[in-house]
């Protein structure tokens, strides 16, 4: 009896340091860095919109557009007090968003990314994201 030989090619996983680096590129709106760490074929679920899954990008050009549509809505957008999680080919990031409306006012929530990874990679991010209104504009 031989043993099996492991297969051609090594399998890369996706651990927290993975997602923090994800989560960095997106505090520095940084469409490049994130769509590197995305499976070509990849989904983004956003937090709202018509479906039951808010809106489903599908693609790499459907999610790069998507992803910098957050940064045109609110410039300031950024994601804080993330905490990662990984368990094999499924995680989690959760965080803090803050911003400034086009109207002024202070965006403060909270919320979870929900991840299903392939090939080491990011394949679907799944968004939620608590329901509150804006604060105040800071005076």
């Amino acid at each position: 009896m031989t043993a099996q030989q492991p297969s051609s090619s090594p399998l890369t996983t996706v651990s927290t340091a993975t997602l923090a680096a994800f989560s960095d590129a997106w505090n520095r709106h940084d469409i490049d860095a994130l769509m590197s760490f995305m499976t070509p074929d990849c989904i983004f679920q956003t937090a709202a919109g018509p479906d039951a899954c808010g809106t489903r990008h599908v693609g790499t050009e459907a999610v790069r557009k998507a992803f910098a549509a957050a940064w045109a809505a609110v410039p300031d957008a950024q994601w804080v007090n993330g905490q990662h999680s990984v368990q094999g080919d499924f995680g989690t990031s959760q965080w803090t968003f803050t911003g400034t409306a086009a109207d002024g006012g202070r965006i403060e929530t909270d919320g979870i990314d929900v991840f299903t990874f392939r090939d080491g990679k990011i394949h679907l991010k799944n968004v939620f994201r608590k329901a509150r209104p804006n604060l105040p504009a800071a005076k």
